[in-house]
């Protein structure tokens, strides 16, 4: 059974505003992989669980027409408002019951979603929807980001950890105990003759110390113990933004860190006998 989160408009409008999108080199990998068939096409791409569309956006350069899928009627909502581009659309849809023809979408990607679907539900879909030599990209990324500033970045992380660890106890089950190993699991057993795992891609990208506390708090870890404990969990942000500016010798969360995202994605082709 899916799971249905991130759906409240305040939520939403926090995804928007502080969820670090994919970066261009990751969306060029995929890209990449989708063109080293000579038989691909680039006519249509759907982006499931996109959220509030950040990933969605960076796909339009390079498709016709590019959808947009989610569950959610505010994330959704956030997408219309902010991207206003002409072969962009969005659609409310459970990704388990993609709203497309068979054999009609070249590109199905889903970045930082799988482990909310029901997975092997999602996949037939996928499977069914996709062209013969259609790609199928599935990206994540691990909670554990790490901040670089000057000569204290050391220090920095160690504060990090803290605030992850007090998070992870609100950890939901569909997360599992390791990020990896849904993702692994699942890659092994996709039966595509023609994949690709990588376990480690690195983007680092600058963002306010204030940016990076209300990315943490729009993880679902964050959210759960808000509804749990809200004064707790106004408290243990509001702490850790501290105790980082602290360190770094600054006054302003507005002051900019360099925050690296460890991502980790699994790319197939569809065949062309399916």
């Amino acid at each position: 059974m899916a799971v249905r989160l991130f759906e409240d408009k305040e939520h939403a409008n926090s995804y928007w505003k502080y969820r670090i999108s994919p970066s261009v080199e990751l969306i060029d990998k995929v890209l990449q992989f989708h063109r080293s068939n000579k038989n691909s096409a680039n006519d249509l791409a759907v982006d499931v669980g996109c959220g509030s569309g950040q990933g969605t956006l960076l796909l339009a350069p390079h498709f016709t027409r590019v959808v947009g899928i989610d569950i959610s009627p505010a994330q959704l909502e956030m997408g219309r408002k902010h991207v206003n581009v002409s072969n962009i659309s969005y659609r409310e849809s459970p990704a388990e019951e993609l709203p497309f023809e068979d054999g009609s979408v070249d590109l199905v990607t889903t970045m930082s979603a799988f482990h909310w679907f029901d997975h092997s539900r999602f996949l037939q879909e996928a499977h069914r929807v996709l062209k013969p030599h259609g790609c199928l990209a599935v990206l994540n990324y691990t909670m554990d980001m790490e901040l670089s500033y000057g000569d204290c970045s050391e220090t920095l992380n160690h504060i990090c950890k803290e605030f992850y660890a007090a998070l992870h106890p609100f950890r939901s089950p569909c997360l599992g105990s390791c990020p990896f190993e849904l993702y692994k699991k699942t890659y092994d057993s996709l039966q595509y003759p023609v994949k690709k795992r990588q376990d480690i891609f690195w983007v680092r990208k600058p963002v306010p110390v204030s940016g990076y506390i209300g990315m943490v708090e729009t993880f679902s870890t964050y959210q759960t113990l808000l509804k749990k404990d809200p004064e707790e969990a106004r408290r243990l942000s509001q702490d850790t933004e501290q105790r980082l500016l602290r360190a770094m010798g600054v006054t302003s969360s507005e002051t900019e860190v360099i925050v690296g995202i460890k991502y980790f994605y699994f790319l197939a082709c569809k065949p062309a006998n399916d």
